[in-house]
């Protein structure tokens, strides 16, 4: 049996075309029949019936109320006064008759200084005048003879001139020396420093024993915080309004909220408005004048400022999170009585609170759109949160399904 010689010969291979056909051919078919079977299964009305689902919505209805016209800034507590207690004359600190931090009321015991050389100073000055005043009198009763003489021919007009010119100078000696120790007086009452307005004392610059100089540093600084001041800026562009409704009603109130107790204002009034605008800032700065008779305003302590100027009656009032931005300006989302949403362009004039007042575009009663926006087009189905009936629906529970 002869076995044929396959040396030097190639196996006969397939034509390349119909290779490709073959491939192409099972390509084709694995994309074809998968699509043809989703599509008999296909619901036609599932892409229509998710855009029409309602859109989940908060509304709020538009009212019509009073609301105050104010301006809202930022400010600092000032003392109403601030007085540092600096001696007048110089000597040791003998004594001390406040704490730091006290509250000391007018004209109270707050400092001494050693008094002994300013009491030496008085008694010599004391004992000038006295002796000046002797030789005054002396002086006098001299004139009187020489004057008597004089008419009798005894002395000479030289004599009389020169008594008389010797009584003018013990008379100004006199007036001199009451000058000094009116003045030898004072130093010693500088020795005692007592309060001069009612307040809060700050902490000790000087202490007990130091030798203090006149008119050196402070030894302690008094500052008023019954009243006080809060002084803030406000824009140069509100300053006509400020004016004119200070002079109509001769007082602003103004109130001063701290940062942990919005709630409970601290109320006081306008009392003063700077007679220039800084042109660095564009603002012009104000103050207000506080009781603080609890004495929660500190000085140094930042606070939040509302000026109120007048109130606004009949406004119409929107929650400040219905009005939304677009290129058309600013604009609501009203809810119809079909549950559709129209989009309409309004004014917006002021916000306060949390509420926005519309200037024109709505009236009252509407419901506006507060939450969802992002969602909503014109003419866009809503569901209402929290409306009675309008909640997601619910398929009942059922058995199992049969098939006959």
């Amino acid at each position: 049996m002869r076995v044929p010689c396959m040396i030097g010969r190639r196996a006969p291979s397939p034509p390349i075309p119909r290779l490709l056909g073959a491939c192409l051919g099972l390509m084709l078919a694995g994309v074809v029949l998968p699509a043809g079977c989703s599509k008999g299964k296909a619901n036609p009305e599932l892409g229509q019936a998710s855009q029409k689902q309602p859109a989940p919505v908060a509304v709020a209805t538009v009212v019509r109320k009073s609301v105050p016209v104010e301006i809202r800034s930022f400010g600092n507590v000032e003392p109403y006064s601030t007085v540092s207690i600096k001696a007048q004359v110089g000597g040791p600190l003998t004594g001390v008759y406040f704490r730091e931090g006290q509250t000391v009321e007018a004209n109270a015991l707050l400092l001494t200084i050693d008094p002994r050389s300013y009491e030496a100073a008085v008694k010599q000055a004391t004992a000038n005048l006295a002796r000046d005043t002797v030789q005054k009198k002396h002086a006098e009763t001299e004139l009187r003879r020489t004057e008597a003489l004089l008419k009798k021919g005894a002395v000479t007009q030289e004599e009389y001139e020169q008594g008389l010119s010797t009584l003018d100078v013990l008379e100004a000696a006199v007036q001199a020396d009451n000058a000094v120790l009116d003045n030898a007086k004072l130093q010693l009452e500088y020795c005692t420093i007592r309060a001069p307005i009612t307040g809060r004392t700050g902490s000790h610059l000087i202490n007990l024993g130091n030798l203090i100089k006149a008119n050196d540093l402070p030894i302690v600084v008094i500052n008023q915080v019954q009243p006080v001041y809060v002084s803030f800026t406000v824009p140069q562009q509100d300053l006509g309004d400020i004016r004119r409704y200070f002079q109509e009603a001769n007082k602003l109130e103004v109130q001063a909220r701290l940062p942990k107790d919005p709630e409970h204002p601290a109320r006081g009034l306008l009392s003063f408005i700077d007679n220039q605008v800084d042109t660095a800032t564009g603002t012009v700065r104000l103050k207000a004048t506080f009781p603080n008779k609890d004495e929660r305003l500190w000085p140094g302590q930042f606070v939040e400022v509302v000026l109120a100027l007048t109130t606004q009656g009949d406004a119409v009032v929107v929650p400040s999170q219905a009005v939304q931005t677009g290129r058309q300006g600013q604009y609501v989302f009203i809810v119809k009585d079909d549950l559709t949403v129209e989009q309409r362009v309004v004014a917006v004039g002021r916000s306060l609170d949390g509420e926005t007042v519309i200037d024109q575009g709505l009236q009252p009663g509407l419901k506006v759109v507060t939450d969802g926006q992002l969602r909503l087009v014109d003419g866009s189905k809503v569901d209402i949160k929290g409306a009675p009936g309008t909640g997601p629906q619910t398929r009942p529970a059922t058995g199992p399904e049969t098939r006959p």
